[in-house]
């Protein structure tokens, strides 16, 4: 029906580039400057990747490991093998040869994709799979047969590239070894996803307006749940940084209004605040810490906020924060009385998930393709 509610992330990227063509959907940092993409360009980027993957093999019931820290190539990625009623697997580029070892022999993927050099090269010491080179640098294609270069890899079909996405597949998985060596899984449908980013747009108020900032792990599950699913239902703008090394600033600069970390994520912004103030017997130090004890009169509270609390917003890019979230665990006493100094309710939100051991698997046999009527249909190539 054609004003069905979308039931899938794919759905939900239809219905904003549909509704919102020409507005900002994401935008990356390179080289120092911003690059914008709208929505019409988001979904059909991710229409054309999911035709080059599907004439590469990628059907549904496949799965596509992306070993990478949060980029706007990785996401595109993830929802084209969505598109094409796959999963995406978001590995954390970090992971030990055991545990990338784990989740090859337990998962059996065939296709992944690989940030960097030695994230390609790593990968091609184990036989079977096809990587997907980002190529950052834009250099010479990488030589062996296994590799394609990120930037061939969409391919315009001829009257569009259909989603055979189902609201009950899994969207996302997110693994890790637990404290036996053995590895667990969880898995997010597009279902859970949509629900779950429901509710957080409703309660903390999310519009097309707002700006986020996707700086946490890529391979973590609240990226998906508390940034990925949310952009897509609310249409906000995405911003990805440059590097981690430069998150900071990248965050300054933007001054975003939708913020997600962990306890550690705050507690290092904490550090950045107590950095920038002087020594304790100075009369900054002495405002701010008179500020979390919320001492002082209205004529201190309006001198602390204009001398001391709004700058120290700007420098941490938090001036426009109007959803400041922490996911997981509850920052710690001494953070929490900072930001609560600095006039920013940080609200925390829950990481919790099944997790469940993963039985060591041959390749699933993917399941039928379906058109938009439900009836079976031949693969595109």
């Amino acid at each position: 029906m054609a004003n069905a509610q979308p039931s899938t992330l794919p759905d939900w990227l239809r219905h904003q580039a549909q509704h919102r063509p020409h507005a900002i959907a994401l935008r990356h940092k390179r080289l120092g400057a911003w690059h914008g993409l709208s929505w019409h360009g988001v979904a059909t980027a991710v229409e054309y990747l999911a035709a080059g993957l599907a004439l590469r093999g990628f059907s549904a019931g496949d799965a596509l490991l992306l070993v990478s820290h949060p980029r706007e190539e990785a996401l595109l990625l993830s929802l084209a093998a969505q598109w094409n009623g796959g999963v995406a697997i978001p590995l954390d580029p970090q992971l030990t040869d055991d545990a990338l070892r784990a989740v090859l022999t337990h998962l059996a993927p065939r296709f992944v994709f690989a940030e960097d050099d030695s994230q390609v090269n790593r990968l091609l010491a184990h036989e079977g799979l096809r990587v997907i080179d980002a190529n950052p640098r834009n250099l010479t294609p990488h030589p062996h047969a296994a590799v394609t270069d990120y930037r061939t890899l969409a391919v315009q079909h001829e009257g569009g590239f259909a989603s055979t996405a189902h609201s009950r597949d899994d969207a996302f998985v997110f693994v890790r070894l637990d404290a036996t060596g053995q590895l667990v899984a969880q898995r997010f449908s597009h279902a859970t996803l949509i629900q779950e980013a429901q509710r957080l747009v409703g309660t903390e108020k999310l519009t097309a307006d707002d700006e986020a900032f996707a700086a946490r792990a890529f391979a973590a599950a609240a990226q998906a749940r508390y940034l990925i699913a949310p952009w897509l239902l609310s249409g906000f703008r995405l911003n990805f940084p440059e590097s981690l090394a430069t998150r900071d600033n990248d965050r300054r600069e933007l001054a975003p209004t939708l913020v997600a970390g962990t306890r550690e994520t705050y507690a290092r912004v904490a550090q950045l605040v107590d950095d920038r103030l002087p020594g304790a017997r100075s009369w900054r130090r002495r405002l701010i810490s008179r500020a979390q004890r919320r001492q002082g009169g209205p004529l201190l509270r309006t001198l602390t906020w204009w001398l001391i609390t709004r700058p120290l917003r700007e420098v941490i890019g938090f001036s426009r924060a109007h959803a400041a979230l922490v996911i997981g665990p509850p920052l710690d006493e001494r953070t929490a009385a900072l930001f609560a100094a600095l006039r920013v309710d940080v609200r925390a939100w829950p990481d919790t998930g099944e997790w469940r051991r993963v039985e060591q698997q041959r390749e699933a046999p993917a399941r039928e393709r379906y058109t938009a009527d439900g009836a079976a249909e031949q693969p595109a190539y």
